[in-house]
């Protein structure tokens, strides 16, 4: 390293509530480390997290993790940073998050300051700047309209490391932010130590899933020390290895561009990096520059959609397999033409979709010729307006969906079909419905901050300061 005192940030998981070592963060902790810092979110599993406020793990992962989290913060007084809690980041998520830190407090008897950082974005906000023309739309969607803006049931802004940095010197010990870009998090206590900002923005980025850019993904995180002008990234399992092959891949991981990642505020262009091997573990990374650009944050926003029913059978019938899309075909016609003639004008609009596992579901790609295939899972899925609609299209398909036969001429089959009731309730379907950024003067403008300090009396927090 070109500093004589690089910047020690523990990543110890990719993902809030994916499981920590105790041993794994504690000897990070005793390496010297100046913070932890890792993200709580995800876009990976769809909007249902986003358009509900509800969060993708279980209360009782997320605490497991945050109760070794927060007693570490206490043991070595080094400051906690937590970005997109609750899966979405939204106010709601950050404060189901908040509100487990208050219980672990109380359990452990401890009184960190906390802060938390809000994102979400009152649609009023957004509406103005949308006719001020400062947002901006993503490929593939078009430009913004209201009436899309209206529909979301919750909108964020992903913020970058400034609200985290002014937390911190705001005198935080923990901070709990809403949705933030995952190297964002990062890279904050870097940068606020003065560390190169293209190595910062760098780390953050390879270090932003823990382990995964190690050669065992799931044993554990990563430390990373960052300087002037490079930075190193070493497990935290002392079984697990850093390689240039591993941590250079991972620039692609949920990136298009292997040598361009934009965030907020700017591009991190790491086209003249150079990943060498330090020893057989840790790698040093060198020649990463962040170039700056016109502050933009960009926007999510989820919907709500219909209602979704769902039926499972398998097929071994070799004669079915023979000519699956045919019989696919056939039964699709079967079971919309059945619908329409039980329910008539009453089903609305309504899709019932066929999705062959084993076949053509994942890629939805013709299959070449003579595919071995012995066996598949044919799952039904029936979409309405209604929760009580869809399920009546599910019931009226599956007498056909599960005795449907090769040819009308043939003695019905039995299908094998893994449930009983057969039909199974999903409930609404959400959407993204935004892709878009949105300019700003600076990291602060969308982004409002709760300091709470739990040393206070309980009376005198009802008055903890609020900006």
């Amino acid at each position: 390293m070109n500093s004589d005192n690089p910047t020690v940030v523990v990543v110890p998981v990719g993902a809030l509530g994916a499981g920590i070592k105790f041993e794994h963060l504690e000897a990070g902790l005793a390496a010297g480390a100046h913070a932890m810092a890792m993200d709580a979110g995800s876009t990976d599993s769809g909007p249902a997290a986003l358009a509900t406020g509800l969060s993708k793990y279980s209360r009782d992962a997320v605490k497991s993790d945050l109760k070794l989290l927060v007693a570490a913060q206490a043991k070595w007084g080094v400051p906690l940073l937590v970005g997109s809690c609750g899966t979405s980041g939204c106010d709601m998520a950050v404060d189901w998050t908040r509100d487990i830190v208050l219980e672990i407090c109380q359990e452990l008897n401890l009184t960190p300051t906390l802060a938390m950082l809000y994102s979400e974005q009152e649609k009023s906000v957004i509406r103005d700047r949308l006719a001020e023309g400062r947002v901006l739309p993503l490929a593939p969607l078009g430009a913004l309209t209201e009436d899309t803006l209206k529909s979301c049931e919750h909108v964020v802004a992903l913020m970058g490391p400034e609200p985290y940095i002014a937390a911190l010197e705001a005198g935080a010990d923990i901070v709990l932010g809403g949705r933030t870009t995952d190297t964002a998090v990062i890279a904050a206590v870097p940068i606020m130590r003065g560390a190169g900002v293209g190595p910062a923005w760098h780390a953050g980025k390879i270090a932003e899933c823990g382990g995964l850019c190690t050669i065992t993904p799931f044993e554990g995180g990563v430390v990373i020390r960052v300087g002037a002008d490079a930075f190193e990234i070493e497990p935290l399992s002392a079984t697990n290895r850093c390689t240039p092959y591993s941590v250079s891949a991972h620039m692609l991981y949920e990136n298009s561009d292997p040598y361009l990642l934009h965030e907020p505020g700017g591009v991190l262009d790491v086209s003249q990096a150079r990943y060498e091997p330090k020893d057989d573990r840790i790698v040093r990374v060198s020649g990463s520059r962040f170039i700056e650009k016109p502050y933009t944050m960009k926007l999510e926003g989820a919907a709500n959609g219909p209602f979704q029913s769902i039926m499972l059978v398998g097929i071994t019938d070799p004669q079915v397999l023979a000519a699956l899309d045919k019989f696919l075909a056939d039964m699709h016609a079967t079971l919309v033409g059945r619908v329409k003639a039980v329910l008539g004008d009453a089903a609305g609009e309504f899709d019932i979709s066929l999705r062959p596992y084993g076949w053509n579901a994942v890629l939805g790609l013709p299959v070449t010729d003579g595919f071995p295939t012995r066996e598949i899972g044919l799952l039904l899925v029936a979409t309405a307006e209604t929760k009580e609609l869809a399920l009546r299209i599910a019931k009226i398909c599956n007498p056909y969906f599960f005795h449907f036969p090769m040819r009308r001429d043939k003695e019905l089959p039995s299908y094998g079909f893994p449930f009983s009731p057969a039909e199974i309730e999903l409930g609404r379907t959400y959407a993204f419905v935004l892709n878009h950024v949105v300019e700003t003067t600076d990291g602060h403008e969308l982004v409002r901050r709760t300091i709470l300090p739990l040393a206070l009396t309980t009376g005198a927090r009802e008055h903890a300061q609020a900006e």
